[in-house]
């Protein structure tokens, strides 16, 4: 039996939250980047032929704290792993708040189990360090290794990550008090959603406070003073709002033979039937051996038994126009098709135009 996944999508008469809707222009969060580098492992750090940018970085790093290794010098930093450092800085986030980081191995190191994070400046897109991270690792993963070249990992070791292993040392710009009108833009874009936010929003505080940009945006007219817009933004966001139904779309994973199907999907009158075709071939293996003094040599011939085929017979069903979701899973459950089948079945229907949605395949 296949099994279909059913997305009932957002009727007209359904409400929904204006912050579960859309976001807020100009208020989101920025990622960070830094380089640094991880000690303290266990024999598990970059090979020093492997990865000299570690080596590079020990000698610039040791050299702050007035120690200067001769030119030359020939040392392994086995215990020594060169890390790009990730964070993401979130809106508002004022100096003095900690937030997670990731710690992810750009050499050859095996594992950072038990390694700490050396001070390093995370930066921005702009190049200004906003935050600096520190702290020991959590890693999940794990490697072990024999003599013989066997081994075994678990996970990912070369990476982990340090809750609170940053503290923010400048706030992200916004232009959240610069006195311009509030944008809303919707997580998926539908004129008929936009148009019921601004509706909604007029309703509750007057005609022509919020306006329908395009199928993304409304704008909304919002007061001057920072403590009032604040406030005002709160009672907008928990306004509660009539949803436009979602597009008509069948989405199919090639991979995993998911199969989704939204509520409003429709067909045209089609029939449509499908089947396999099975071919088999038996074979058996015969020993020609010559006589003891003809001189010949033993000959081993293949030898065909049977050739068969045989072909599924599916029954044929008949889908009516403007057949509902739940004939079509139906009809098909009735042919016993798989997840597979289904699949064709829906693109040979839409190659005829008899499905009325947008078939989309990952």
């Amino acid at each position: 039996m296949v099994t279909v996944t059913v997305t009932t999508g957002s009727s007209p008469a359904s409400a929904e939250r204006i912050k579960d809707l859309a976001d807020i222009a100009g208020i989101r969060s920025n990622k960070l980047l830094g380089y640094g580098l991880v000690v303290g492992l266990d024999g598990t750090g970059d090979k020093t032929n492997q990865a000299p940018f570690t080596t590079q970085s020990f000698n610039s790093m040791v050299k702050q704290f007035g120690i200067n290794i001769p030119a030359g010098t020939r040392y392994n930093l086995k215990n020594v792993a060169a890390v790009m450092v990730s964070a993401e800085l979130p809106a508002f986030a004022k100096p003095g708040k900690k937030i997670d980081v990731t710690v992810s191995s750009i050499g050859d190191s095996k594992s950072l189990r038990g390694g700490t994070l050396l001070m390093t400046p995370l930066k921005a897109l702009d190049g200004n360090v906003y935050a600096v991270a520190q702290g020991n690792l959590l890693v999940g993963g794990f490697g072990a290794e024999g003599n013989d070249g066997s081994k075994l990992t678990v996970n990912i070791p070369s990476a982990g990550r340090i809750p609170n292993g940053a503290m923010v040392e400048r706030s992200s710009p916004n232009d959240f008090n610069d006195g311009s009108p509030i944008v809303f833009n919707l997580h998926q874009s539908d004129f008929t959603t936009a148009k019921y936010i601004a509706k909604a929003i007029n309703d509750m505080l007057g005609p022509d406070v919020a306006k329908p940009l395009d199928a993304a945006s409304i704008m909304v007219s919002a007061p001057l003073d920072p403590a009032q817009k604040v406030n005002f933004l709160s009672l907008l966001e928990n306004i509660e709002v009539k949803t436009g139904r979602a597009p008509a779309r069948v989405v199919i994973n090639s991979r995993t033979g998911t199969i989704v199907v939204g509520q409003d999907v429709r067909v045209e009158p089609v029939a449509v039937t499908h089947g396999s075709l099975t071919v088999s071939v038996s074979e058996s293996i015969q020993v020609s051996q010559p006589g003891a003094l003809s001189g010949g040599e033993t000959v081993v011939t293949p030898q065909t038994n049977e050739v068969s085929a045989e072909e599924e017979i599916n029954p044929m069903f008949k889908l009516e126009a403007g057949t509902s979701l739940e004939s079509i899973v139906r009809a098909v459950n009735l042919v016993g098709a798989a997840p597979s089948d289904l699949m064709a079945i829906l693109e040979a229907m839409k190659q005829a135009g008899a499905l009325k949605a947008d078939l989309i395949v990952i």
